[in-house]
């Protein structure tokens, strides 16, 4: 090989580097498709105490017991099975 195919060999690798890295950026960001959310989607601003729609269901109480009824912390060829 002469000295000309070389350098050309060699400026080829960081050239493809970058089309490769320029390629996937476009790909994954997508710059060119995007849309400004802020200035191009309207947003309705609703009253934020939520009483239209709250309902009080149910009432849990005494949930400050240390451990969970039934738990197997403490028997651990229960808690663990062999594969």
């Amino acid at each position: 090989m002469d000295g000309d195919a070389i350098l050309l060999m060699l400026a080829l690798g960081p050239a493809s580097a970058a089309g490769f890295y320029w390629a996937m950026h476009r790909h994954y960001r997508n710059t060119d498709k995007s849309h400004a959310f802020e200035h191009e989607t309207a947003v309705e601003v609703l009253a934020l105490t939520g009483v239209e729609a709250d309902r009080k269901v149910d009432e849990i109480r005494a949930t400050r017991a240390p451990r969970i009824q039934g738990d197997n912390v403490g028997n651990h060829r229960q808690r663990v099975q062999p594969m």
